[in-house]
């Protein structure tokens, strides 16, 4: 039996930076910054529960203790959704 070659990440979504203005997450090797001025959902979140997301069709992010969904197109293509969370 072989194992698989080190190095390589199983999650193909992961937060990988939090600090006082926001957080990146990345997606299929691809980052997105959320400040928190527009995802206001996660300011106040306890870090677990911000390293918490799944991945879900491909292309809808969960946060299931905060019940936060996101598309990847929103993080992408932020100009084509402009209504913000207040």
């Amino acid at each position: 039996m072989k194992s698989p070659a080190p190095g390589g990440g199983t999650s193909r979504v992961e937060v990988v930076h939090i600090h006082a203005g926001g957080l990146w997450v990345a997606v299929d090797d691809v980052e997105y910054f959320l400040p928190f001025d527009q995802y206001p959902w996660f300011r106040d979140a306890r870090v677990a529960d911000i390293l918490n997301v799944e991945l879900h069709h491909d292309r809808h992010l969960h946060w299931p203790a905060l019940d936060v969904d996101l598309s990847v197109d929103m993080l992408a293509n932020p100009s084509a959704y402009p209504l913000i969370a207040r």
